[in-house]
């Protein structure tokens, strides 16, 4: 479990929107990540079948990484939202980058997943790399 603080003076602002929370929580996601040696090749990768939040390089691996934060922990972590299908579409949309990217097709690759919480002004981080196998039955 790791800490970074939040990008904004008051994490809990009646005028901060869940988007503006999640893009704070994305960016501390980034940062963490890059602290730890990654090296960011695309973020918020959008195709018809899904999104990809990062797209990371790490030791000539590639991560496509899924954010998730969770205001509260009531309801389970936000590793755990990361339901079957949701790997479903992540699978789908990393093979589609993939396929565009063809100098990156003979790397090997996983997929990670950052889950946050938001404890006073900082993000508590938990990162699960190599969270799921890529999942192919369409």
């Amino acid at each position: 479990m790791h800490f970074f603080k939040s990008g904004s003076s008051d994490a809990h602002s009646k005028s901060d929107t869940s988007k503006s929370t999640g893009e704070r929580a994305e960016t501390a996601a980034l940062h963490f990540l890059t602290t730890h040696g990654l090296k960011l090749i695309t973020q918020n990768y959008r195709v018809p079948c899904g999104e990809i939040d990062l797209i990371m390089e790490d030791k000539g691996i590639i991560a496509f990484i899924e954010v998730r934060y969770r205001k509260r922990s009531n309801f389970g972590s936000g590793a755990e939202t990361v339901t079957y299908n949701k790997q479903k579409k992540l699978t789908k949309a990393a093979l589609h980058f993939i396929q565009k990217h063809p100098k990156l097709s003979k790397r090997n690759f996983r997929f990670d997943v950052i889950s946050m919480s938001l404890k006073g002004d900082q993000f508590k981080i938990d990162w699960i790399d190599n969270a799921f196998e890529p999942t192919l039955n369409y």
